[in-house]
């Protein structure tokens, strides 16, 4: 298909996809494969065009690079903020670094932003660890006398979180009073 024969709809469906996309961009702060879903779903959704889906990912590729270069969307800086947020909420590196990639972050960008958190931070899978303790009410939080019973499904809920069998075993080892004394210094 020709796009001078049809230069009004071509010109038609990028400002729709424009409008769309500065409109989420104004509620959300979104990785660029986040914004690329999102007009692709709108498009099949809303707009029902005729054109083809390989016209429809080339214009909206090209509205992702323009907001790119005009540095509107940025993987670097959301790979940084997100990874930061995820340790805040207690996310083991390993979970960090997954739930980056399932977002559609480069490998190069992931990798730079859990280096910067290794810098800053003094064993961060180890504060994790104890933050997602304290959230979930596991292990050292637990009443001394269910400690044993539970400690097992503690295991486990750490094993999911991405914590390695040792630094697991470690923080489920802690005593009450250490464990709240460890909590106040982070």
């Amino acid at each position: 298909m020709n796009p001078t024969l049809n230069k009004s709809d071509f010109e038609d469906l990028t400002t729709n996809l424009k409008d769309l996309a500065y409109s989420y961009l104004e509620k959300y702060s979104p990785s660029k494969q986040q914004l690329k879903v999102y007009l692709l779903k709108k498009y099949l959704t809303k707009i029902k065009g005729t054109k083809s889906k390989k016209e429809v990912t080339s214009i909206i590729d090209e509205i992702i690079t323009n907001l790119e270069k005009n540095k509107i969307v940025n993987d670097e800086l959301y790979s940084d903020s997100k990874a930061r947020m995820f340790l805040r909420r207690g996310y083991s590196l390993n979970k960090i670094n997954q739930s980056l990639r399932n977002k559609g972050i480069d490998s190069k960008y992931i990798k730079l932003s859990i280096d910067k958190i290794k810098e800053d931070q003094i064993e961060p899978d180890f504060v994790s660890a104890l933050k997602l303790c304290k959230r979930r009410r596991i292990g050292p939080v637990r009443p001394q006398s269910n400690r044993e019973l539970f400690y097992k499904k503690d295991m486990g809920i750490l094993a999911r979180g991405g914590f390695s069998f040792d630094l697991s075993k470690r923080v489920l080892n802690l005593e009450s009073d250490e464990f709240n004394k460890l909590l106040k210094i982070v």
